[in-house]
């Protein structure tokens, strides 16, 4: 599953700035719908276009990789490798 990390971003953004950001801002800063970004913010397996991660990584100043993390699904025990 690929998990977005934009709330940890808008966190970080907020302490540089020293303000509050809301997601209607980032919204409308970035031409997304603000329902879209709260799904793709808190809704668990959300999917979206590219478009929109450009958009959000433009906003933010970071890399795909600062926006989105692969989380593996279904991880055991039994399926961890050994050391």
């Amino acid at each position: 599953m690929i998990r977005f990390r934009v709330k940890e971003l808008m966190a970080e953004k907020e302490f540089k700035e020293g303000r509050r950001i809301t997601i209607a801002e980032v919204a409308e800063a970035c031409g997304i719908n603000r329902m879209t970004l709260s799904k793709i913010a808190g809704q668990r397996g959300y999917s979206t276009v590219t478009e929109n991660l450009d958009r959000l990584c433009r906003y933010f100043g970071c890399k795909i990789s600062d926006l989105a993390v692969y989380i593996p699904d279904n991880v055991t025990e039994a399926d961890k490798p050994e050391t």
